[in-house]
């Protein structure tokens, strides 16, 4: 596995120098967000002379951009700012090729109208499932039309909020644009050692076939978020459990400060170690 960190967890607009702090940490790869070039994170434009400079900036730091965050919510109450979604992704999505990714990460969303990872009691409701349904078809259309993948994620807040409805949304969906991308973070919120093991287990086993990239935060034992490493996520079996599998992507670190980088690179160093070695 590859080690690797969103880039926007460094301040700055301008990509050579976020990736060069990316590479100065010691991470091989970064998930990048267009505000790391001056942009909203879903603009409504980007010149190929933007999208260019992200890819340069990543072969100067010898880095790899494994993908590119293009989080809307996907099932908002507001049709029309579904649209504008949309149409923000067919702009990422048409310049995923010139900054050298063609991975984008989605928020599959939900029902608050302010918070696009807030829970909303009809997240799980008949309406909300078709709502993301006829959102990710759109979605597919534009990746088919660009060659690009979507990684979509687990998450208590969201309308997929189980690692059985991303089953169910691709064997819905049935393309295989639709990737996973795995966070273990976001699939409890308290529980004991024996209950998150069977949970990470379980997801991990479900939806290997699509698992593309991992990501790393952690939650403390009351079930808030934490930095990886400091919270009661197991990493050893997490890792491992990767590793049988097979996986061999990145794992991308985020959720935390500046500062705590040196100490979360190194944690999650050694966890990779252990699980290779296992």
């Amino acid at each position: 596995m590859k080690l690797g960190i969103f880039a926007k967890t460094f301040e700055g607009t301008d990509p050579d120098g976020v990736l060069k702090s990316v590479a100065q940490a010691g991470f091989a790869c970064a998930q990048y967000n267009m505000a790391c070039s001056g942009l909203p994170s879903m603009p409504d434009e980007i010149t190929a002379a933007e999208a260019r400079s992200v890819a340069e900036a990543a072969e100067r730091n010898g880095l790899e951009i494994v993908a590119v965050s293009g989080t809307y919510n996907m099932i908002h109450p507001d049709p029309a700012t579904r649209r504008a979604g949309h149409r923000r992704l067919a702009v990422l999505a048409e310049r995923c090729a010139a900054m050298s990714t063609r991975l984008i990460t989605l928020c599959t969303g939900t029902r608050d109208p302010a918070d696009q990872w807030k829970a909303h009691p009809d997240n799980d409701s008949p309406e909300a499932w078709r709502d993301l349904l006829d959102a990710m078809e759109t979605a597919v259309e534009i990746a088919d039309r660009c060659d690009v993948d979507l990684g979509i994620e687990p998450e208590l807040a969201n309308v997929v909020n189980s690692a059985a409805k991303a089953r169910r949304l691709i064997d819905e969906i049935r393309s295989p644009r639709i990737k996973i991308v795995m966070d273990p973070a976001n699939l409890f919120e308290v529980g004991t050692l024996a209950e998150q093991h069977m949970i990470v287990s379980s997801a991990i086993d479900l939806l290997a076939d699509r698992i593309v990239m991992a990501h790393a935060k952690d939650r403390t034992s009351d079930g808030r978020f934490a930095t990886a490493g400091k919270g009661v996520l197991d990493y050893r079996h997490y890792l491992g459990r990767l590793a049988s599998i097979g996986f061999g992507g990145s794992l991308i670190t985020h959720g935390l400060a500046a500062d705590e980088v040196e100490g979360v690179a190194a944690f999650l160093a050694a966890r990779l170690k252990e699980s290779a070695g296992a």
